[in-house]
C-alpha cells in the first residue's frame, strides 16, 4: 500500500533535526498495511511527576500517522497534513520504551484516517489515537 521507495532508512533520515529526532522517535518497521515506531520514556518525554507525558504520546501518534499517510501518496503530486487527532491515555509508563503501530481505517483521494495504538514493553495498551489527514495536491 505504501509508495514504492519508502523504507525505514529514508523515513528516519527525513526526521533529522526535527522534534521527532529530539524525542527519540524512530520508525522500526514498515509492513504491507502498517508502520511501527518506538520512543523512549526518559527526560525528554516525561512530565514532572515522572510519567510519560500525554503530549509525547500524541507527538508519537501524530508522527507515525503522518509519515504513514504521506507514504501512501505520490510525493511528486501530493502531500498530507493533519486535520484532527485525538487520543485516550489508558495506562501510565514510568520508564523504558513505548511502541506504536499505525494502521489505516480509510485511505481516500482527499482524506485518510489512521489508528495508532501505543503499548509498553509488556504489550499493555498505553494510548489509542486516531488521526485524520487531508491529502493536498501540490501546485
Amino acid at each position: 500500500m505504501f509508495h514504492p521507495g519508502v523504507n525505514i532508512s529514508m523515513v528516519n533520515q527525513f526526521s533529522k533535526n526535527t522534534m521527532v529526532e529530539h524525542l527519540g522517535i524512530e520508525i522500526t518497521e514498515i509492513g504491507t498495511d502498517f508502520m511501527r515506531a518506538k520512543m523512549p520514556v526518559d527526560h525528554r518525554t516525561k512530565q514532572p511527576l515522572g510519567l510519560l507525558h500525554g503530549g509525547a504520546s500524541m507527538a508519537l501518534a501524530e508522527t507515525l500517522g503522518s509519515i504513514a499517510a504521506h507514504s501512501v501518496v505520490d510525493p511528486e503530486k501530493q502531500y498530507c497534513v493533519g486535520l484532527e487527532i485525538n487520543g485516550n491515555h489508558i495506562k501510565s509508563v514510568k520508564e523504558g520504551w513505548v511502541y506504536a503501530v499505525a494502521r489505516p481505517h480509510h485511505v481516500g483521494r482527499k482524506t485518510q484516517v489512521w489508528e495508532i495504538k501505543i503499548t509498553n514493553e509488556n504489550d499493555d495498551l498505553v494510548c489509542i489515537s486516531r488521526i485524520t489527514m487531508a491529502v493536498m495536491d501540490k501546485k
